[in-house]
């Protein structure tokens, strides 16, 4: 039937959902699932330049480790005072991206570390001897 809200189907006519809407519905499920298949390995590497630590050298490296190190419980500890606080979607969006970034350059660092046999971490030294 010509301008009628019904089509016909395999087996006769089916009222079909408004265009929109389906499109709507397929459009938030899709989205929905491509953030199923991306784990938070994936999307903090995504971020971050694989090569951005080559030129540093075994020191450097280090040092920047320390940085990153302190920048990631900062960025955690915020997000765990908004979830504290009941802000948890306020602190996620607000901190979650930069501790992604900050997750994706340790690792990057971790791997040019690990390539050019680097210690990040020095070894615990103490200044006092065992009696």
């Amino acid at each position: 039937m010509a301008g009628s809200d019904h089509h016909e189907g395999a087996c006769g006519w089916a009222p079909q959902p408004p265009p929109g809407r389906s499109r709507l519905a397929a459009l938030f499920a899709a989205l929905a699932l491509a953030g199923c298949g991306l784990s938070e390995n994936t999307t903090s590497t995504l971020m971050v330049d694989p090569g951005h630590y080559e030129g540093y050298h075994c020191n450097e490296l280090a040092a920047q480790w320390q940085k990153l190190e302190a920048r990631e419980k900062d960025l955690r500890s915020l997000m765990e005072r908004a979830q504290e606080s009941g802000n948890a979607v306020i602190g996620t969006m607000t901190y979650r991206a930069d501790y992604e970034t900050v997750l994706g350059e340790q690792k990057a660092l971790q791997r040019t570390a690990a390539e050019k046999k680097c210690t990040l971490v020095p070894a615990y030294q103490s200044d006092q001897t065992i009696r």
